[in-house]
This record gives structure tokens, sequence and C-alpha cells, in this order.
């Protein structure tokens, strides 16, 4: 008997849970102090406008909201490692990564306040809408990959499901498809531990979630999803590999989910109070600001200041999207099909007469 095959999976990790500095081989990004201040408030401002949705939700403001509290590094990360014109395949969290690509917070709360005008971004247009159907987008992002690699364009396809997610058939066929065809395409799974009410344990026998992407041929790292430098140097490294043609990846960020699934959840249920409270000891906001402060960048006095015109910006977007008039009631019934079926037709002028009566 003889091996067939081995192999390893890397972890990518700078910063400690203390926020010191691990390893000496910074990333370029990363030696300039003020390239990360300028994340950090990214961050910052993800946190911020979270916290303000959670409460619109709690008051009835919005719909059922799927909060992001704890994935502020993976989303910064991602974002802003991305150039403008790749496509970006986000599930239905990834709000800071489409801030920084240009997506407009009332537009992120218009769509969990039931108004799909939201997935018109003010972003990239060829950016996909929110995906709730779960591990689709990546069947999608791998469309768009093959796409740029038959028009010989230097674009990537970024999708991002999470650690459920990763077990649908949906993400084997587009890592397949991806590694069969040799597609500028970046599979981001955001492991956040729990799957709504499933550990991660009992939804995958993987002993990582990194190496799903090894039978289809790509490249395959783990990281630190709580530290902003790793995640960032991660993505840089998959998107240039992508770009130059030699093929996708599959990166594993290893975070925590801090606040229940969505608003409908109660993850007190499930989940020991033990561990969350653990997670918040290794958060990603409290690990980068340690950091920057150790280099005399940041002060608490600038993070007040900074926070301020945070919670401005978001009151600013709660306005804009508290002011939109609501879609016509139609619009169910619209572009659905060629010709409205008899019964639905029906329904749409009993809509019509009792939008009027109103």
């Amino acid at each position: 008997m003889r091996t067939a095959a081995t192999f390893e999976i890397d972890y990518v990790q700078f910063l400690g849970e203390d926020g010191r500095l691990l390893r000496e081989d910074l990333p370029e990004f990363a030696k300039d102090p003020k390239a990360l201040v300028a994340l950090f408030k990214q961050m910052l401002l993800v946190r911020a406008f979270d916290t303000k949705a959670v409460a619109l939700q709690r008051t009835g403001k919005l719909g059922t909201y799927a909060s992001c509290l704890g994935h502020e590094a993976t989303h910064i990360g991602i974002g802003s490692a991305m150039q403008l014109d790749d496509v970006l395949a986000p599930s239905y969290r990834e709000y800071g990564a489409q801030f920084v690509r240009g997506v407009k917070p009332r537009e992120v709360l218009m769509y969990w306040g039931g108004d799909e005008r939201g997935n018109h971004f003010s972003g990239p247009a060829h950016d996909y809408p929110w995906c709730v159907p779960i591990g689709t987008q990546c069947l999608h992002a791998a469309g768009a990959a093959l796409a740029f690699k038959l028009r010989d364009e230097p674009r990537v396809a970024v999708a991002c499901v999470g650690d459920g997610g990763s077990s649908k058939t949906d993400t084997y066929a587009a890592i397949n498809s991806a590694g069969a065809y040799g597609l500028p395409f970046v599979l981001c799974i955001i492991n956040n531990q729990w799957a709504i009410s499933v550990p991660r344990k009992a939804q995958t026998g993987a002993r990582t979630l990194a190496q799903k992407g090894l039978a289809g041929g790509l490249d395959c790292v783990q990281v630190d999803g709580n530290d902003l430098i790793a995640v960032r140097a991660a993505m840089d490294h998959a998107l240039k590999r992508a770009r130059t043609g030699h093929g996708g990846s599959v990166i594993e960020l290893v975070t925590y989910r801090l606040a229940d699934h969505t608003t409908a959840d109660d993850a007190r249920r499930y989940r020991p109070d033990e561990e969350v409270k653990a997670a918040w000891t290794r958060e990603p906001l409290v690990r980068l600001r340690t950091y920057l402060t150790s280099l005399g960048v940041w002060s608490e006095a600038e993070e007040l200041a900074w926070r301020e015109v945070c919670n401005a910006r978001v009151d600013e977007e709660v306005n804009a999207y508290l002011a939109v008039p609501p879609p016509p009631v139609t619009d169910m019934f619209d572009h659905l099909y060629e010709t409205l079926p008899l019964d639905l037709a029906a329904q749409r002028e009993d809509a019509i007469d009792w939008e009027s009566r109103r």
C-alpha cells in the first residue's frame, strides 16, 4: 500500500487574542498605521450600524434582521481587498464588505424592512443581491468567474458562505467547477461556529472547513477571522492568485457569532453562556484597538469622537430609510409572469382597489 495524497492546511494569524503582534512579517498595508486606523474606523461604523438595526427591529421599524456582531474583521478585510470591478456574492450578513464597496446602510435597512428595492445597490450594480437560500450564491459567483475567464478579464468573483452553508451541495458544486475550469473564484467560509442552532461539529466531520476546497483542486487556508490583518492578507493573496490566472481559493475565516442568528432567534436556548463570554474576549474590535493603541496611533478620545461620527451617519441613513415611501402593492404581482394568470390578475385588481381606499 502507498500514500495517494497528503495535505496540510496553513493557519494565518498576525495578532494574538490580547492584541500583541505575533510575527514581524507584516503585509505591506499593515505597515502603515494610518491604513490600519482607516480599516478600524470602518469596523466601528459596522458595529454602530448593527446596534441601531437591532434596535429598529425591537421597536417595530424593521423586520427580522440578521446581526453581524463579531464579524467586523471578516467583512472589512474582504471588502477592502477587492477591486471595484470584482463581483461579490454575499449571503445575508456581509454588510461591512458591502459598505466598503459603496452600498448604503439605508439599502440594507430597506431590504430587512421588506422592501426589495434595497437590492438596487448604490454600489457596484454587478454585485449580487443578498441570498437567503443557503449556498446558492456560491454557484452564482462561480458562473461570474467563468465569464471573466472566457472574456479574459482580470476580475475575480468572491462568494461568502457560512459554516453551515459550506455543507450544501451548491457550495461543493461551485468549488468543483472553480477547480475544474481554473476559475478566478474566491470562496470565503465565515465559520462563526453555529449554523443557526447547530454547532459546527454536528454538521460536518471535516477537521477544517478550508479543506473542503482541496477535493476541487483549490488553494486552501484557515484564517483567524477576528484578526483584521490576517483576513486582509489572506484575501490579498487569494485575489492576486486568481487575477493572475493561478486559480481559485477557499479561505476559512474562524470567528464567532456574538449575537443571535437573527432577531427571530434566541441563542440562549442552545448556546452555552460560558462559550459566548469567552468569545467576547477574542472579538475583533478589542483586538485591533489594543494593537493600534500600543502603536500610539489610537486613543480613547479619538474613538469616542469617531463613535459620534458613526452614530450621526447611521442616524442619517435610518432617517433616509424611514422616509422612503412604501412600494405600490402591485409590485408583488408585476415582473413575475409574461402574462399574469387569471387568479393572480384578479388578486392584483383587488389589491389596487384596497390600496385606493386606504
